[in-house]
């Protein structure tokens, strides 16, 4: 197949709208060539081709000459604008790494425009790394002058996003050393906006994994965030500055190294006050919680020494429209449970655990529903049994109507026959959900003002045990 060139000199992208168009132009081009070939062909006569198709040929070739020197232009365009960009951001590091008191101001401005030039552009983020502007910002965190930390600060916060070496060579170059100088020097340039971008560059630089372990090795760093946590500026967006630092300490608190250091600043306490005030801040204080809890026997022993933890924590498995806080509460308590001592299970209890897991493992969320479900076979083993009974009515035979002593009715001996052809797991749901059947009778008991020796009916005991075979076992 013959190949028809068309105008030469310009150079498009295949999927470009002028590599689209030039394609479609040679198409017709081609067009028109093949069929005049074809026609001189069968005839032995060359015949001219009509004045209209020549003009139109001409137009065409002159629409290609065009739109390739408009790619051309373009291209210089780019290529300019690049290198005036190169020129303007190299520029701005030449100021940067000037010496002297003198130079300070002249740094700080400097120091404004790679917070400018960084915000929105990565490829302004890599060239201002390669051409040495992270050393003299760092740098520019010991000159005197809020302004000057400020921009060194936010610049340095600019360059660190979507760019792990970034944050990298940031934290190479001294950063959080100087930071927490800052903080300790208790001078005026510590002031609030000052702490809130210092809250931002640790929690952008903590995001790196190869960061955590040297952030938390510091416990100013972390002593920080946990006080900032505590009492925001009540002059700014407080809910935004807990926020940061909570997500901060969330960060640091992946890392196992650094549970000791985020238990011994008191988070912990912190933490469990925090949850309720906000949905937001409320899941991320429960994804601390979890990774310290989960991290060493000291997070747990943390969580058990609060007094009204466990009550905090079951009350959250009944936030029916917050699933995430639910599924992070519940993993809490099932490594609480797991892992730590029988109080601990015998304080779930007495603050309504059995209930609320119920509840949860037949209405929550699927992975709310197995922890749920983990939880309740875990009371149900013999080393739970104790803590069960300090918790909640223990499991009893039926009071004799007739005044005498304990007998088994005729339903129970059915449920007994019931419950050997039941999984081990579906057995103890079963008497959980018997127990708090009896508790609430008692309690109706108690409010009707019922003789003591009040029995439920055979038929109440039966409609309780058939609840029993809803569950999703």
């Amino acid at each position: 197949m013959a190949r028809c060139e068309v105008v030469a000199g310009g150079r498009w992208s295949p999927f470009s709208t002028a590599g689209i168009r030039r394609r479609l132009l040679e198409a017709v081009l081609c067009g028109a060539t093949s069929h005049k070939r074809k026609k001189g062909a069968e005839s032995p006569r060359s015949i001219p081709p009509p004045p209209d198709e020549e003009r139109r040929l001409e137009k065409l070739s002159e629409l290609l000459q065009a739109e390739a020197r408009e790619s051309r232009s373009r291209e210089e365009a780019e290529k300019k604008r690049k290198i005036e960009a190169f020129e303007e951001m190299q520029g701005v590091v030449l100021r940067l790494q000037e010496t002297g008191e003198d130079f300070d101001l002249q740094r700080a401005d400097a120091a404004a425009e790679v917070r400018r030039l960084a915000k929105d552009n990565p490829e302004a983020r890599e060239t201002l790394a390669l051409l040495g502007a992270i050393p003299p910002l760092v740098g520019l965190l010991d000159a005197e002058g809020s302004e000057s930390h400020i921009s060194a600060l936010y610049a340095l916060l600019n360059l660190g996003i979507g760019n792990d070496e970034n944050k990298s060579a940031i934290v190479k170059a001294g950063a959080v050393h100087k930071m927490l100088a800052l903080i300790e020097s208790g001078l005026p340039t510590t002031a609030t906006s000052t702490a809130e971008a210092i809250v931002a560059v640790l929690l952008s630089l903590g995001a790196l994994d190869a960061n955590k372990p040297i952030i938390g090795a510091s416990s100013g760093a972390i002593r920080f965030l946990v006080n900032f946590f505590r009492t925001p500026n009540p002059n700014t967006n407080s809910t935004q500055s807990k926020d940061d630092a909570l997500r901060a300490l969330f960060n640091l608190s992946i890392s196992p190294s650094n549970a000791g250091q985020l238990i011994d600043s008191g988070l912990v306490p912190c933490l469990l006050a925090a949850i309720g005030e906000d949905a937001n801040i409320s899941e991320r204080a429960l994804a601390v919680l979890s990774n310290l809890v989960a991290a060493s026997p000291e997070g747990r022993s943390a969580v058990s020494c609060v007094a009204d933890a466990f009550p905090v924590l079951v009350d959250v498995l009944n936030w029916s429209d917050e699933p995430g806080c639910q599924e992070k509460a519940a993993y809490i308590l099932m490594v609480m449970a797991h892992k730590s001592r029988g109080g601990d299970r015998a304080a779930m209890a007495a603050a309504g655990i059995t209930s609320a897991l119920l509840e949860l493992a037949l209405v929550g969320s699927a992975l709310a529903q197995k922890r749920a479900s983990r939880i309740l076979e875990m009371f149900s083993e013999d080393k739970g049994k104790e803590a069960l009974k300090g918790g909640i009515v223990a499991v009893s035979a039926p009071i004799d109507s007739s005044g005498g002593g304990r007998s088994i009715s005729a339903a129970s001996v059915a449920e007994i026959e019931e419950e050997k052809g039941m999984s081990e797991e579906r057995r103890a749901v079963r008497r959980l959900v018997v127990q708090s059947w009896q508790h609430n009778m008692r309690r109706i008991a108690r409010r009707a003002n019922l003789p003591p020796d009040f029995a439920p009916s055979d038929s109440f005991r039966e409609l309780a045990a058939s609840s029993s075979k809803s569950l999703p076992f």
